[in-house]
């Protein structure tokens, strides 16, 4: 079974940074994409950043230059770095597994962060 386990959420004044942290287990991690989604209240849910199994990053245009994705494989770890946080960051951050060989997708529980101004 794969499983999903994010951490590192919590309240910060706007400027400041977080990290944010997801564990897989139960799955070849290192040939899957990971991917950070974020949902606020009363909006649908959207991509934050993305990377694929050989390092390929991607970004939504909302944070571009200020977070940060990554991977450890040896650890079976996902990073977001998230810095210059504003209010509008304000949301429950996802964890996504994609798998390679099924396309099936894969969901942490969420971790809340909150931006004050």
């Amino acid at each position: 079974q794969v499983q999903l386990v994010e951490s590192g959420g919590g309240l910060v004044q706007a400027g400041g940074s977080l990290r944010l942290s997801c564990a897989a287990s139960g799955s070849i991690f290192s040939i899957n994409n990971m991917n950070w989604y974020r949902q606020a209240p009363g909006k649908q849910r959207e991509l934050v950043a993305g990377i694929t199994s050989i390092g390929r990053t991607n970004y939504a245009d909302s944070v571009k230059g200020r977070f940060t994705i990554s991977r450890d494989n040896a650890k079976n770890t996902v990073y977001l770095q998230m810095n210059s946080l504003k209010p509008e960051d304000t949301a429950v951050y996802y964890c996504n597994e994609r798998s390679t060989y099924s396309g099936r997708d894969y969901w942490g529980q969420g971790t809340q962060v909150t931006v004050s101004s």
